[in-house]
């Protein structure tokens, strides 16, 4: 069973609030490609295809997406612009289902043996300190101990950021001095957080891409020192991408899925963007799950990803 299911209300009302962008967008586009239609055709479906692409769902996406339908159509005989909507809904609920991401499952802390052990990678500036912030809330809220370790040894603002986090959640922050070994503090971090008792420890990693060949060696070696504390760690290597820059988005999933084995995904800043079609079109390329998305700046304004609800909400309305 996962962790962090919950707020029922108030997660509709935000992620309706989150997405307003992408939807109005999204609206827009797919009314204009079935205007003055009565039934799917070819056309209808060539003025789908562009909309979803430059909704950034990405090309690759798009055409699975736009396949689907066909099969659709030709399966049903006739498939009226009017129903345009509830096929595509289902179609993109298929396409997320394949790839694992389902309803609110979150992390599960279950049957593990010591502290449940999340790294967290991505690039600076993609939100990634605030998301373990709020993960660290989120795993507090329901009864669990949290250390966070500042493994982001090569910037102070980034070790600050998560020490001001720490004071808000009231959580401990494990750090160093800057320029530290980032794999000697996950490995104090470990060892504090396991003779202490606690429940979830939460590594944040530099967020450099020039080099990915140093990125791959450090990462790994951050595995490599955790496993002394806690041989099965790290349980979840989380991946945070900044939504709002679209297909950027899908270039820095390459490169860290080439670095390092990412498990998860949380996709940041999708209240201030047209652009959340990104997360369905990575979700797709890259076969991982999405864990969380980021729609505000407030503490519980990190959800759990779930695909109906996402849908349901980005296309509601037409």
């Amino acid at each position: 069973m996962g962790i962090l299911s919950f707020f029922s209300k108030e997660k509709k009302a935000t992620l309706d609030k989150g997405l307003q962008k992408t939807k109005e967008s999204v609206f827009g586009k797919l009314a204009r490609a079935v205007v003055g239609k009565s039934k799917v055709d070819d056309e209808v479906l060539d003025n789908l295809e562009e909309a979803l692409i430059t909704s950034d769902v990405g090309v690759d996406t798009t055409l699975r997406i736009i396949e689907r339908i066909q099969q659709r159509v030709a399966r049903d005989k006739y498939v009226g612009t009017d129903e345009l909507n509830r096929v595509l809904r289902d179609e993109v609920c298929a396409l997320l289902a394949e790839n694992e991401n389902g309803a609110d499952t979150g992390f599960s802390l279950e049957g593990k043996q010591g502290p449940y052990v999340i790294m967290v990678v991505g690039v600076n500036g993609v939100g990634k300190t605030t998301t373990i912030g709020k993960l660290a809330y989120q795993f507090k809220e329901a009864g669990k101990k949290v250390y966070l370790g500042a493994a982001d040894t090569f910037r102070a603002a980034a070790v600050e950021q998560l020490v001001i986090w720490g004071e808000r959640v009231g959580v401990p922050v494990i750090k160093q001095n800057m320029g530290a070994d980032p794999a000697s503090v996950a490995y104090d971090t470990l060892a504090s957080a396991k003779a202490n008792g606690a429940d979830v420890v939460i590594i944040d990693t530099a967020g450099r891409l020039h080099n990915k060949v140093n990125l791959m060696n450090e990462l790994t070696k951050i595995k490599n020192v955790m496993k002394k504390i806690v041989p099965d760690a790290p349980h979840e290597v989380l991946l945070v991408l900044d939504g709002s820059t679209g297909q950027n988005a899908f270039e820095q999933a390459k490169q860290f899925t080439k670095a390092t084995q990412v498990t998860s995904l949380a996709i940041t800043k999708l209240d201030g963007t047209a652009k959340g079609g990104v997360v369905i079109g990575i979700s797709d390329q890259f076969k991982i799950p999405v864990k969380y998305i980021g729609l505000g700046e407030g503490m519980t304004d990190m959800q759990l990803f779930n695909r109906e609800e996402f849908v349901d909400t980005l296309f509601s309305g037409m």
